[in-house]
């Protein structure tokens, strides 16, 4: 079987350049729309959707379009297109759309490359704040251009935990959740992406997940893993295309590992 040759620091640096300057160019955008008057639309799944993530999205697509025509998009409010490409751009235009419509700062742009299906380049823009994590394969995560590293915390009774809603978790997901919330040090709700960046640079140690969907968790990967930080599903499995929306975020495999544990102990 044929295997793909490595990427290069060369192609990396460029890619790494270029998610940037997406980011650059659609921040001004959303900000106008924030705090705002805007409708807000319902769509099939029962999420909010706006102008403005419609708007950003559209941009990014133009974009990527000029400069890479042979790449593949798949996005969170126009689908995929040319998903079969070795190279696959990930875009949530606006993360945390219920954030953003109740005058709440902490949203953000996602973006993710794919190649070959798995996401070697990461991107969060928080643009209220002036904040953007990158993280790409090989390399130390950034924040705002320094080197950030996850807490190094090991143990669930001294961590930290964050989920952007309880509403998230249905049924025995919901019951796993709460146990697990239990053995914390503390549990907070808010922040959707913003979170993981927190646990990129050290602030908070456990980020527990359901319902999520590729483009909410694919960019977040590279800046996780950057970190000294592990990322998975439920089951400790990677993160993919064909995942169920789970998602464990640790600053440490150990602290990933005690909460799958009680996470799995509490769905049997």
């Amino acid at each position: 079987m044929q295997t793909s040759p490595p990427l290069t620091a060369q192609q990396l640096a460029a890619f790494s350049s270029f998610a940037q300057s997406l980011a650059d160019q659609v921040r001004p955008l959303s900000r106008q729309w924030f705090r705002h008057p805007l409708s807000v639309d319902t769509k099939a799944d029962e999420s909010p959707v706006t102008q403005a993530d419609r708007e950003v999205e559209a941009a990014l697509r133009a974009a990527i379009a000029g400069q890479y025509p042979d790449h593949g998009i798949f996005g969170e409010e126009f689908g995929a297109s040319h998903a079969e490409a070795e190279w696959v751009w990930s875009l949530d235009p606006i993360d945390g759309t219920r954030a953003f419509i109740s005058g709440n700062p902490l949203w953000g742009t996602l973006l993710a490359l794919l190649h070959r299906g798995r996401p070697v380049l990461g991107l969060i823009d928080i643009p209220m704040l002036g904040e953007r994590w990158l993280g790409a394969a090989d390399a130390p995560a950034r924040l705002n251009g320094e080197v950030c590293r996850a807490s190094g915390c090991t143990e669930l009774g001294q961590a930290i935990l964050y989920a952007t809603s309880p509403d998230i978790f249905e049924g025995t997901d919901l019951a796993a959740f709460d146990t697990l919330t239990q053995s914390v040090r503390m549990r907070r709700y808010g922040g959707d992406c913003y979170s993981y960046g927190l646990l990129a640079s050290g602030h908070v140690d456990l980020v527990v997940e359901a319902g999520l969907q590729p483009y909410d968790y694919l960019a977040l990967m590279p800046v996780i893993e950057g970190a000294g930080g592990v990322i998975t599903d439920w089951s400790g499995q990677p993160l993919g295309l064909a995942s169920q929306g789970r998602v464990i975020a640790a600053a440490t495999p150990q602290l990933h590992r005690e909460a799958m544990r009680v996470l799995g102990a509490a769905k049997t």
